[in-house]
This record gives structure tokens, sequence and C-alpha cells, in this order.
């Protein structure tokens, strides 16, 4: 493994002098890293994939997070906004995603120190070294990032002094198949499959409203689907759901009694009280392995019990977590782990399979550095494919990624982070459990706040 040097930011050379950090991302992270930069003073520019900030959110904002409001609103960024005015939310409240952007992110991008800064509208698509593939040594460390973003008027490169990837890994779902890859006849059926965490309540009611929906995964944004459909059917007969697992029991959610957020804690009761009342069918160690359309449905293929069988529905959610995008990053040298495809020194504290606890130990610049000097995954995507993300997670990354970059060696050390506990913990798990918690993936993004 490469050694990194962590405690002496890069030298600054005449091709870094102006730069700007270059952040990926206009969500919570990209967004709390701009207003740490912007206190400090050093210049930054924001890129955003989407038409408008946090545009990954805007696509589940009919969703309710389980954090509290104190525990979503990054430091800086509240330092910031308050003086321009703005008041905190009430501190227990518990927002919608929508509410999250609409009362905390849009006035947080639109203040006068991050507005002029960030471009919606353009997505990263690849970064490099400005003429340094990744197998160049020499002079690597003194030669500025390229960022190619495609944007309203075409393709650019843009170069930086650092980067901090908070791209978030939404727009990347896993696969339905256990094996990861794509089951065998999912290019027939993707219009019959949707994304996590779908409107049934509102936007996308007619798609579900008397009809056959299966649920795949384990995890929160399953539970909440779940609980979502339920009540779909109170009103509108005919809807009915089944719920697919690929391990005898969701962990996570069904565990969660000891959980410190409340509004986390209850979904597991809720969803398992369904599934004992017969609302929801529960069908537990499905292996998927193909898709397979029939007319206007579709038909979810799997082994149990050692032979196969076929589930039919109206459409299938897919909600098996997700994984972070890393085609971008491919001549970028990367220190991740093998398994969960977090940066190396994080991910024993994440692993699914060795500890699934909320709380994580504090962690900053140095366990999130990379053989690429100055170049850092944060938010989300810095926990690859394990669980349970919290934002505040995020915040404390950012503040020392800054930290670091600002030569304030200190500040950047200094790391602290107490985070609500979920109750599921791997010193209580037994081995099949702790892979049951691992199955989806990534925490949905209604647990990662």
């Amino acid at each position: 493994m490469t050694l990194v040097d962590l405690t002496i930011p890069s030298t600054r050379t005449d091709r870094l002098d102006g730069l700007p950090v270059a952040i990926v991302g206009a969500g919570p992270i990209g967004l709390a890293a701009a207003a740490h930069l912007a206190e400090r003073g050093i210049p930054f520019e924001v890129s955003e994939a989407g038409d408008t900030i946090a545009d990954s959110i805007n696509r589940w904002g009919h969703t309710r997070l389980f954090s509290p409001w104190r525990h979503l609103v990054d430091p800086a960024a509240r330092r910031l906004l308050e003086a321009s005015g703005w008041q905190h939310p009430r501190e227990d409240g518990l927002p919608t995603g929508a509410e999250l952007v609409e009362e905390y992110l849009r006035p947080l991008a639109a203040l006068p120190q991050i507005a002029p800064h960030l471009v919606t509208g353009a997505e990263v698509t690849a970064i490099s070294r400005d003429g340094a593939d990744r197998t160049r040594t020499s002079g690597r460390e003194a030669t500025p990032f390229v960022l190619r973003i495609a944007g309203r008027d075409g393709v650019r490169d843009v170069r930086a002094r650092a980067v901090i990837d908070a791209s978030g890994t939404y727009r990347t779902p896993n696969s339905l198949a256990s094996s990861g890859l794509d089951p065998l006849g999912a290019d027939d059926v993707r219009d019959l499959v949707t994304h996590a965490l779908p409107d049934v309540l509102g936007r996308d009611r007619g798609r579900f409203a008397g009809k056959h929906t299966i649920v795949v995964g384990a995890g929160h944004s399953a539970a909440n689907t779940l609980l979502k459909l339920a009540e779909l059917a109170d009103t509108v007969p005919g809807t009915t759901a089944t719920w697919v697992i690929r391990n005898s029991s969701a962990i996570r959610v069904s565990s969660s009694a000891e959980d410190e957020l409340p509004a986390r804690a209850s979904i597991g009761g809720r969803v398992d009280s369904l599934v004992t009342q017969g609302r929801i069918r529960l069908v537990d160690r499905f292996e998927t392995v193909r898709l397979r359309r029939d007319d206007d449905r579709v038909t979810l293929i799997g082994q149990r019990a050692g032979a196969l069988e076929e589930l039919t529905a109206d459409v299938i959610v897919n909600a098996t977590g997700f994984r972070p995008d890393l085609g971008m990053l491919r001549e970028i040298r990367l220190d991740l782990d093998d398994i969960v495809e977090a940066p190396r020194r994080l991910a024993p504290l994440i692993d699914p399979n060795v500890h699934s606890c909320g709380t994580v130990q504090p962690h900053g610049f140095a366990e999130l550095a990379h053989p690429e000097q100055n170049f850092f995954i944060a938010g989300m995507k810095s926990y690859g494919r394990a669980p349970t993300f919290l934002l505040a997670t995020g915040y404390e990354q950012v503040r020392s990624i800054v930290a670091h970059l600002a030569g304030d060696v200190a500040a950047a050390s200094n790391v602290e982070l107490v985070l609500p506990a979920t109750g599921v913990c791997s010193s209580s798990l037994t081995d099949t459990a702790a892979s049951a918690s691992s199955c989806c993936g990534p925490a949905s993004p209604s647990s990662c706040a």
C-alpha cells in the first residue's frame, strides 16, 4: 500500500497559486465544504450535475428524515446563514427532504459567499492531473487537478489545487441480483423497475394504486416504501406488497428498538407488525438471478431453499442500496478497501461485516486521504457500499479536510464526532445477521441524515 504524508499539506507552487478547491456536488456535504472554505477565505468552485442544488434529495423530497434539525445543519453553514438573518428551524423537528432543501440548503447556496462560485447543470465526468495520467509520478503533487465538466454550454476542463468529491451515491443504485451484476433480463423490464423511495402517496401514486408491488431490500428505504404502500392500501382496494430480502431477517430494520433516533427506531416495529398481520408478505432467503416480462407485468426469479421460485408483480422497487461511481476517478490514485470501496483507513470503522453501529469513531482528513495528495472523497460516497451514513459525519469530514487544506494542522487533526447509535452493533450480531445488515448496501437517503 502506498503511504501518504498526512501531516504536511502539499507545497504551493506557481502552477497551483490562485487555483480554487473544486467541490463535486451541491448537496448537504458539498455545500458544507463550501461554507468552511468561505470562512477560511479559500477560493472554491462547486459543480452540481443536477439542474438544481441538492438534486438527489429533491428526488426523494417527500420522505421524512429520521434525524432532527439539530443534526442536520453544518456549524460553519449555520454561522454564515445566521449572519445573514436566517433562523435555525426548531431543533427537534423532523423535516422532509424537500423541507431540508427549502429551509436550509437553498438559503445556504444563495449566500453571496457561495452563490457566485456554484454552477448547476455541470456534471463532472472525469478527474485527473493536468497533463499527467495516473501512471506519471514526477512532479505530480505540484500539478493542478483537471476536472472535465459537461454543462449546458458544452464540455470544458477546469483546473483546481484540490478536489473534494461529495457527489454522493444516489444516482448509482446496487443491482437487484445478489451477485452484484444486473439480473439476466433486466434490460427488458427497466420500465417496470423503480428507484428507491418512490413517492407512493403523491407523484407516483398511479403506478402503485390497486397494483401489486415487490419491494427488494432489507434496509430503511425498503421499510419506508412498505409503510407507504400499506397506507395506500387502506384507501385503494387491490393494493398489495411483497417484501423480498436475501437473508433470514432484515436485522438493521427489525432490531432498532434501542436506536437513539426515535423516528428510525419505530420503523422496524411498524413493518414487523404489518408482516404479522399479513398485510405485507415477507419472502426471505431469496437470491434474485433473473427478471422476465410477462405482458405488462414483471416476474422476479430467484433461488430459494435450493429451488427456483418466481414472484410476479406490476412493479418492482429496487431498494437494495447504493454504490459509489468510481468511473470518473479512473485517473486518480485511490486507496480503497477491496470490500467496502471506502477509503482504506475508514473502511474498518464502517464495514457492515464487522461493524454496523450508527456511531463510528471520529475521522477526518487522515482517514479520507489517498495517494493522490489533496484529493478527498467525502460524504455518503466516502462510505462506499457501507450503510448508515449520517450528515453529521460528513460535516465533520469536510471541516477536517478544509482545515488540512488551509494548513491548520491542529484543527484538522482534532476530530470530534458524536452520533446517535442505531442499536444494532456487530458485537451482538451473528455472522448471518451481520451479512443481513450488509445485503442492501449503503444507507437509504432517509437514513443518511
